[in-house]
Parts: C-alpha cells; sequence; structure tokens
C-alpha cells in the first residue's frame, strides 16, 4: 500500500491552492450583484461575508478576527453595513453566492464528490481554538449540490488557513500590519492603509515572519494528517481541476 504524502508536504502543496481559490468569489459577479441588490458595496458585502459570522459585533471585534486592515476602516464599513443588513442574514447570502460562483465554474467537474468527502475531514479535524472566523463558518450548513458544496468547503478551509497563520503571526510577535506589508506589498493599500502607514521592516521582522510561516504549517498539519492516500490524493487533484477550471479575476 502507498504510503500518504507527510502532512506537512500535503500542507505545503495544498495551501497555496486554497488561499487562491477560497476567496476567487469574494468581488465577482454573483457578489457583486448581490451586495447592490441588498444595498451595500462589495466591500461592505465582503465584511459582512466573512465576519457575519458575529452577529452584531463591535468593529473591533472583526478587526480582530481579520487583522490586517486599517480598523478605521473597518469600524466605518463594517457599522455603515451591519445598519443596512443583519450581519448574520449578509453572511448567509455570502455563502449562497460562494455556492453559485461553484455552480458557474465547477459543474461537471470529475473528482468533486471525492474532493468533497476529503475537505470535509479537514474541516471536521481542525480545532477551532483561537480560530473565531473559522469556527463560524465551519458551523455552517453546506450547500447540498456538489459544486456549490466544493466552493464553499474551500472557502471554510481558506478561513481555517488565514485564521492559524493570523494567529502565528501574533505568536511569533509581528505585528499583523507589518506581516501583511511583508507578504502582500501590493496591495497594502487596499487594506485601508496610507503612505504614512507603511512600517519600518527590519530582519528581526522578516525572521518572525519566516517563523510565523513555519509555525502555521505545524499548526495545520494535524487536521490535513487524518487523511489516507486516497484522501490526500483526492484533496490535491480536486484543489488542482478547480484552480484550472475558474479563470484568474478580472
Amino acid at each position: 500500500m502507498l504510503r500518504p504524502v507527510p502532512a506537512d508536504d500535503l500542507v505545503a502543496a495544498a495551501g497555496p491552492l486554497i488561499s487562491q481559490l477560497g476567496g476567487l468569489f469574494y468581488f465577482e459577479a454573483e457578489a457583486t450583484a448581490k451586495a447592490g441588490e441588498l444595498g451595500l458595496s462589495p466591500f461592505q458585502f465582503y465584511l459582512l461575508g466573512r465576519a457575519g459570522v458575529f452577529g452584531d459585533a463591535d468593529a473591533s471585534v472583526v478587526h480582530s478576527a481579520l487583522g490586517y486592515f486599517n480598523p478605521e476602516l473597518i469600524a466605518k464599513r463594517w457599522n455603515a453595513a451591519k445598519a443596512i443588513v443583519p450581519p448574520r442574514d449578509g453572511m448567509r447570502a455570502y455563502l449562497d453566492c460562494c455556492a453559485a460562483f461553484g455552480r458557474r465554474h465547477l459543474t461537471g467537474l470529475p473528482g468533486l464528490p471525492a474532493f468533497c468527502v476529503a475537505a470535509e475531514a479537514v474541516r471536521d479535524a481542525a480545532s477551532p481554538a483561537g480560530l473565531p472566523l473559522f469556527a463560524g463558518i465551519a458551523a455552517e450548513p453546506l450547500a447540498p449540490d456538489t459544486p456549490g458544496r466544493a466552493m464553499q468547503l474551500v472557502t471554510v478551509l481558506r478561513e481555517f488557513r488565514g485564521g492559524v497563520h493570523l494567529l502565528a503571526v501574533v505568536a511569533c510577535g509581528l505585528e499583523p500590519r507589518t506581516a501583511h506589508y511583508l507578504s502582500r506589498p501590493d496591495v497594502f493599500f487596499n487594506f485601508g492603509w496610507e503612505p504614512d502607514d507603511i512600517p519600518v521592516v527590519t530582519d528581526e521582522d522578516r525572521a518572525r515572519l519566516r517563523r510565523a510561516d513555519e509555525m502555521t504549517g505545524q499548526l495545520l498539519a494535524p487536521a490535513f494528517g487524518v487523511l489516507d492516500q486516497d484522501g490526500t490524493d483526492a484533496l490535491l487533484h480536486g484543489l488542482r481541476i478547480m484552480r484550472k477550471a475558474i479563470p484568474d479575476p478580472a
């Protein structure tokens, strides 16, 4: 019998695909149209979609979970959005958009049922401790159809991976704003920051980010490690065919 891919290798192979795929629907056609229907901007809908699991929470709670945004931006947009749509209603509408996106791009792809079984096994094995966004979305019911469910599961696993990384960043003594600038300088200003907010980066900051990346893999490994060889193959095959089927966003 073939031995399964070691959990750390599986995390390294699956992680980037999960990060790329899980957020592709965020500002695409279904979500943008639904935002307008609800009277929200696309970014307001995004905030309710991800943080609506907290209900009518203070903006500081939302910022603590999202981590990398300017807190002033979160406060302004979150407070405006929840005055228009109850947060949990917005979150569920966003998950519906996620499923619709999956149906549009993934219907008929071979291997998706096995992928869903594997992804659900990882979700169920993942500890929600310290991961409020993941805990919230993992508790929500999934779409009954395979393409919608597959897309939602990738988004659930994205929240798992993202929450673990934020946890590791904080544990390594790195300010999330600095970690974000180091990891994704091209979108730093999209998160509400201004040129004066660019951090002065040190070699120690870079070392801390490397430690956080290593810790992220270590923390994710137990959940991914529940998969046997068939489950490992199904997860990776599903992620790869999904990535090929979904075009890059405009």
